[in-house]
């Protein structure tokens, strides 16, 4: 696991974690931002119309409604992304890791108007009777670049286990594990079963249980989220202050966190951000290319809806919750994975200056004199009795270390050893006190409220809700991209391969799938932002002749 989890790393730093990305992303949204003329702000107002049905005629062919596809693409992107991601991201790179997957959402915003109405614009009627579409479509018959399309297809079925699989059920089991007790292949195997009984209704089962699912999972979670933020009024302002004041600078020091760069903030809160509201990455307008409409540039206007609810309001809930609570910055009682912990050569403390900067640079990747560890430990009854290093979990300075066989709950007394600051003792597990992440933190936070304990629970029912209706989506996705690279035949078995992948995500590293999911989020994202680069033409006339459209039936 320890070498799959250095070869994701490895493949990331060329793609999501690489200088080029964020500035790529953010680049295109900007691009169209100015080239249609801010039509995430001029064309607001109307795409709520146009998501009401105020435009809807019956004729139109399609198979969801303007809502449900908006419904069914928003389950797609509120998930793990708002309450694991948006943890992972202010984990990673502070408070100025918030203010960047804004800026994403604004620009994407854009982004998504324009690739789902090119899309909608190039989709297909399948064997079936019901309607495909997505990138790989306008990249076949507009662009004449089918391979571009099958890339992007492959891209989409690996992803959709990789962004809408895996990273789900993993967040599902955490918390429901941290919360309630409930092993995670329990939690695996139950939720299994419905996935399985959902998707293979095909899209109007997925468009009508997502159209319910996502509105009552997004009350429960904003109320709960306030509930979080009016308890903790008064750091409200400092933490917004915060937001603001790092992003052009990085985030500094705080109790245990130990600082990151503006690069590195940057590039997680860019990166989170596409993980959240998936503005360019092309999945979404898979889902809205089978919305009842003969005018694809309205169900772009649908669109731009998405990345606002996602991220601008439910990711900046979520945002506020955990800086106003200040967990944070605080280390709690956990278990370490093994993919998170790294043992150091010396013993470093954070509460000393040099020992802190010195730390910083070895996490922000800079210019240090850290060295791993590579030795051997003593342990009795579970206790380190050897000294000359340090254990470094979650990017934080590791307390109360201990040792166990199997879960941790048997101590262990032995030698172990460490190669290069990693333990090869693979049945061995470790706990104690250390900075948290992803839906452990938000599951923290939540309970720093008026709702007091109770608050976790508002946490794992609304992952449970967000997670699972996401995955229900994913499958969505998948299945259209098997359509476009095999046939109808291709269905069944990828349906079945879904399942059993989202069974064993459960029990699964979550360090390892979180940075899986960076790679394959990546795969999509760039032939895609390629595609519609080369038809923004074709997406401007598009938009010019829609309000030609608008202008003649107001005149009828």
């Amino acid at each position: 696991m320890d070498s799959i989890n250095s070869f994701f790393l490895f493949l990331d730093s060329y793609l999501g974690s690489a200088v080029y990305f964020p500035y790529l992303l953010l680049g295109v949204g900007a691009f169209f931002t100015v080239y249609l003329k801010f039509p995430q702000v001029r064309y607001f107002g109307h795409a709520w119309k146009v998501v009401a049905g105020k435009y809807d005629k019956a004729e139109d062919k399609g198979d969801t409604t303007h809502f449900q596809a908006l419904a069914t693409a928003l389950s797609g992107t509120i998930g793990t992304g708002n309450i694991g991601g948006v943890a992972f991201a202010i984990f990673l790179g502070g408070p100025a890791a918030l203010f960047w997957m804004w800026m994403t959402a604004f620009l994407g915003m854009t982004t998504k108007f324009v690739e789902v109405t090119l899309s909608h614009k190039y989709r297909e009627q399948t064997e079936d009777g019901t309607m495909a579409g997505g990138p790989m479509y306008y990249m076949e018959k507009k662009l004449n670049m089918k391979w571009l399309g099958v890339v992007f297809a492959i891209a989409a079925v690996i992803s959709s286990f990789g962004t809408g699989n895996l990273p789900q059920i993993n967040n599902i089991a955490q918390s429901m594990q941290t919360t309630f007790g409930v092993e995670p292949i329990l939690t695996g195997g139950v939720l299994a079963v419905l996935l399985a009984l959902v998707i293979i209704g095909g899209i109007h089962r997925i468009a009508a249980v997502t159209s319910k699912i996502v509105p009552l999972m997004s009350v429960i979670y904003v109320v709960g989220a306030l509930g979080v933020i009016f308890y903790n009024l008064e750091n409200v302002l400092p933490s917004l202050t915060s937001v603001f004041a790092d992003a052009f600078t990085g985030s500094s020091a705080a109790g245990g966190f130990l600082g990151a760069t503006f690069a590195y903030a940057f590039n997680r809160g860019v990166n989170r951000g596409l993980f959240s509201n998936e503005a360019g990455q092309g999945s979404a307008p898979i889902a809205h290319a089978s919305a009842k409409t003969e005018e694809p540039v309205s169900e772009g206007m649908v669109s731009i809806l998405e990345p606002f609810i996602d991220t601008i309001i439910i990711c900046t809930l979520t945002g506020l919750v955990i800086l106003s609570s200040g967990v944070w910055t605080e280390k709690h009682q956990t278990h370490f994975q093994r993919a998170d912990t790294t043992f150091l050569m010396g013993e470093y403390s954070d509460t000393v200056v040099d020992d802190r900067e010195h730390l910083f640079h070895f996490l922000n990747r800079g210019e240090n004199e850290v060295k791993t560890f590579t030795g051997s430990i003593e342990v009795v009854a579970g206790v380190s009795v050897t000294s000359g290093y340090t254990v470094l979990s979650s990017r934080s300075v590791a307390e109360d270390v201990r040792f166990g066989v199997g879960s941790a709950d048997e101590p262990y007394s032995g030698v172990l050893h460490v190669r290069d600051g990693l333990l090869e003792n693979q049945d061995i597990a470790m706990t104690g006190k250390s900075l948290v992440h992803s839906a452990e933190l938000t599951t923290l936070a939540f309970k720093q409220g008026f709702f007091g304990e109770y608050g976790q629970y508002i946490v794992s029912i609304g992952l449970l809700l967000f997670a699972f209706s996401t995955t229900i989506a994913w499958s969505y996705y998948g299945d259209r991209a098997m359509i476009y690279l095999v046939g109808q035949k291709g269905v069944m078995p990828y349906r079945v391969c879904y399942v059993a992948g989202f069974f064993w995500a459960s029990f699964s590293d979550t360090t390892l799938v979180w940075n899986l999911t960076a790679v394959t989020l990546v795969l999509m994202t760039l032939p895609n932002l390629l595609g519609i680069m080369l038809l923004r033409k074709d997406m401007k006339d598009s938009v010019a002749q829609y309000w030609q459209h608008m202008d003649a039936d107001k005149k009828r």
